[in-house]
């Protein structure tokens, strides 16, 4: 049995390459180079059919580590809250006060890009803050 090597994470959304660009600057991403052939992104676009232009966007982590994020235009908008969602793990090791600074410190970071802080979960040792991304989808800083 082979073993899995990668994973690529697919978000549906409206729209693919703002999506992709919002994660980037969360997740410290970058986007990757062009499709062999093309100079720039927007070549390669004008390449396409018109039904076909910004139909999908990725980032990718630069170090190779992380998975790569893969955007897709979806018609319908979203319904429902996500049955999966990224944790965005900012205060790993931290506890009490310290970890709950570091996380409202990153959510500081996170709003004038777009993000919508939800709420701030903390018993005193633990601590959570749920977040929507530009398109309304959940993700979590831990």
């Amino acid at each position: 049995m082979s073993s899995i090597r990668q994973v690529q994470v697919t978000f549906d959304c409206a729209e693919p390459e703002r999506l992709a660009r919002f994660w980037c600057e969360v997740l410290g991403y970058v986007v990757p180079p062009p499709p062999e052939g093309f100079a720039t992104w927007e070549e390669y676009k004008r390449s396409l059919p018109p039904e076909q232009r910004d139909a999908w966007f990725a980032c990718v982590d630069p170090s190779g580590v992380g998975p790569r994020l893969f955007f897709q235009r979806v018609p319908e908008g979203k319904a429902a809250k996500n049955r999966v969602h990224l944790d965005v793990r900012v205060a790993t090791g931290l506890v009490g006060e310290e970890r709950l600074a570091a996380l409202e410190a990153e959510c500081a970071r996170l709003v004038p890009l777009g993000a919508v802080h939800v709420r701030t979960l903390y018993d005193g040792t633990d601590a959570c803050i749920p977040m929507l991304d530009i398109e309304g989808n959940e993700f979590c800083l831990d």
